[in-house]
């Protein structure tokens, strides 16, 4: 696993590109400049891991494009310390980037084969989430809540009730709902039965996937 001076100039370009875009927190910015996106991938994706683009991972799933982790991190308003759930562990991207910006991370994932990939890996790369789970993320992690933030990085048709009842008064739960593209949904928990919404654009996500057992 090799992390070259050319693979971390391409990091620095992709970063321009993503201020470019309109990110503007130097945070994550430095976090996805740190971060080795191409070793998250498939080696015939290599030469192609810092464009600004999503590509496929194993279980028919995405690692999702640069900007897109990005947009989602800045709405988190990451603090260091943050207690964050993340739904959909994936590749371990968003989770690498995450734990770089100094959060402790719990992170579930649906497809068994990402899962058991995903934590050998981040522990290879040295990252340590607070914990990995195997799991149905509609139903969030109750036994570790209440979250200071949750990140959704799959597509859901309407937003789970375990997760807004998991976020903490003050926090901020970042979703995309709908089908297909998705709508970015911003939650800012107000009160123990007040939540605020914005919403900011289309993106475009793979489904997120419930166990209907």
């Amino acid at each position: 696993m090799k992390d070259t001076t050319r693979h971390q100039g391409k990091r620095r370009q992709l970063v321009q590109i993503l201020v470019d875009k309109g990110i503007m927190d130097k945070a994550v910015l430095e976090a996805i400049g740190n971060v080795p996106r191409h070793l998250f991938m498939d080696s015939s994706f290599e030469d192609h891991a810092y464009q600004d683009k999503a590509f496929p991972i194993a279980a028919d799933q995405t690692i999702s494009q640069p900007y897109t982790v990005a947009f989602q991190t800045e709405l988190l308003e990451v603090s260091k310390g943050d207690t964050i759930l993340e739904i959909g562990t994936g590749s371990g991207f968003q989770t690498a980037v995450l734990c770089e910006l100094g959060a402790r991370v719990y992170s579930i994932e649906r497809q068994q084969e990402l899962f058991k990939k995903t934590k050998l890996f981040l522990t290879k790369l040295g990252y340590r989430p607070k914990f990995l789970s195997f799991g149905d993320g509609y139903k969030g992690l109750p036994e570790y809540a209440p979250f200071d933030k949750i990140i959704v990085t799959a597509g859901a048709p309407y937003v789970p009730k375990p997760l807004l009842s998991q976020l903490k008064v003050g926090g901020r739960l970042v979703i995309p709902v709908g089908d297909n593209p998705q709508i970015m949904t911003l939650f800012v928990r107000q009160s123990a039965t007040k939540f605020e919404k914005t919403e900011l654009g289309e993106f475009r996500f793979v489904p997120l996937l419930e166990d209907k057992n």
